[in-house]
């Protein structure tokens, strides 16, 4: 009888696998309010530029970076004055010392637009950016043309309309939308933000990059418009830094202080086995499922690397010190569109040109960025002190965490899958339990908790530590 009862459990537990709510009304009519056009004007203004290299002119006010940065602070800032609106928009410049490509020290400026969070959850910030530098063929070219439309105005138009949608909104966590300079010099906007919120100690829980998400058309002619790929990997830039500890490199102390963070909080999830949870892994999860949520048809293809071979993004900054960190692209790549010269040779048109980008694909893009941030932004933050009962042998599963003292923490709720699966398959909610037995086997399954909303977003899931 007993094994009856725990048989039907676990069928109805499994029938009670939930994925995000139903689009809210207000997320509906965000989705509804990106603009295709208003995208095009925006990428094809900062096309309009010439180029937009990171060693180009500062002085002008019709070409070169100088120019492109002001006209995006000035976007921002008319958004930011708009009824309602609660942005904050302000230029962060540094000095970017000499190095392999920056032949001299250089003042570089990010634009950050900072949406601020709400109550208990405030201090949450979720990150979310595209670089406004470009370059053509020769990276150290800069005065010739790179126009730069897919690589990166695209990303950075993304950006500017998240950050100018849910302006008049409110959301928990600090939203920040970056527009950063020097990605193709070596990522070094992204870099030097990354750096100083570790230095200051800022709880970046999410962070995203879109790079190259304009076109849904590849070099062999293949399309699809309706999927993006997601490259979410939070392994390979930890084992690069313990293989860099063990060889005893010399490391900044600045670099040092993120490593020592990283090991307190990484190393334990990595010795509980959690090679495929980190929370880059859970960020990746829950974007894949927000997205996917609220545009039926629409896929975000998960891909478990950091990134393409041999090549990066400004999400690796934040990943190297210990944060999730994510990069949005396009389906397929077309080379003769990146990083080129603009011409014509043998009847094929090179050059990252605006007519080779598809405006509703990055509106679909931008409305992918809105779903996955929006939602989590509305959630708390994940669960802490996870464990996973192992202080006895059986064939159930339980699992106990702390307490939220977040107010707007209405329950909790377990998610598990098989071990070969990229997403969560199953979910059972508990209410305001803090400890729960499952009549699933703990070595069979991998599991996580996540903390809902009053309105029934899920935060990121927590991977649980064993507890002997």
């Amino acid at each position: 009888m007993q094994a009856r009862l725990s048989a039907l459990l676990f069928a109805l537990l499994a029938a009670s696998a939930q994925a995000q709510p139903a689009p809210a009304d207000d997320l509906t009519a965000m989705l509804a309010e990106v603009s295709p056009a208003r995208i095009e004007a925006r990428i094809r203004k900062l096309v309009g530029f010439g180029t937009r290299h990171t060693l180009s002119d500062i002085a002008s006010d019709t070409r070169g970076i100088g120019a492109a940065r002001r006209w995006i602070t000035a976007e921002l800032q008319a958004c930011a004055k708009a009824p309602g609106s609660r942005l904050k928009v302000e230029e962060q410049s540094f000095i970017e010392p000499a190095g392999n490509r920056v032949p001299q020290a250089t003042e570089l400026v990010n634009v950050v637009a900072t949406l601020p969070g709400r109550g208990a959850s405030k201090g949450r910030l979720l990150v979310v950016s595209g670089h406004y530098d470009s370059r053509n063929s020769d990276v150290m070219d800069a005065l010739g043309e790179a126009p730069g439309a897919n690589d990166d105005a695209s990303g950075t138009a993304v950006i500017m309309e998240l950050a100018c949608v849910m302006a008049t909104r409110q959301f928990d966590a600090t939203l920040v939308f970056m527009a950063v300079p020097g990605e193709e010099q070596g990522l070094l906007g992204a870099a030097q933000w990354a750096r100083d919120a570790r230095a200051e100690g800022l709880n970046v829980e999410a962070m995203a990059t879109n790079d190259i998400v304009g076109s849904s058309r590849g070099d062999a002619g293949q399309r699809d418009p309706k999927r993006m790929r997601l490259f979410a990997d939070g392994l390979d830039p930890l084992v690069r830094l313990l293989m860099q500890a063990q060889a005893n490199r010399p490391a900044s102390a600045a670099d040092q202080k993120a490593f020592t963070a990283m090991q307190a909080e990484l190393l334990p999830l990595l010795q509980a086995g959690a090679h495929e949870d980190l929370p880059t892994h859970q960020l990746g999860r829950h974007l894949k499922a927000a997205a996917e949520g609220a545009m039926p048809g629409f896929t975000v293809q998960l891909i478990q690397r950091r990134d393409r071979y041999l090549r990066g993004g400004d999400h690796l900054p934040f990943l190297e010190r210990g944060y999730a960190a994510v990069r949005f692209s396009e389906p397929f790549e077309n080379f003769a569109h990146q990083h080129q010269n603009p011409r014509t040779e043998n009847g094929v048109v090179y050059g990252d040109l605006p007519e080779f980008v598809d405006f509703a694909y990055v509106a679909n893009v931008t409305r992918a960025n809105l779903a996955g941030f929006a939602t989590l932004a509305w959630a708390p933050a994940p669960p802490k002190g996870v464990r996973l009962d192992a202080s006895g042998l059986t064939n159930d599963s339980t699992l106990e965490w702390q307490a939220s003292d977040d107010p707007e923490v209405a329950g909790y709720r377990v998610v598990w899958r098989d071990t070969d699966s990229a997403t969560w398959q199953q979910a059972r909610d508990v209410g305001k339990a803090t400890r729960v037995t499952l009549p699933v086997s703990k070595d069979n399954v991998v599991f996580g908790v996540q903390a809902l909303s009053k309105k029934g977003y899920a935060s990121l899931a927590s991977y649980p530590l064993p507890k002997r």
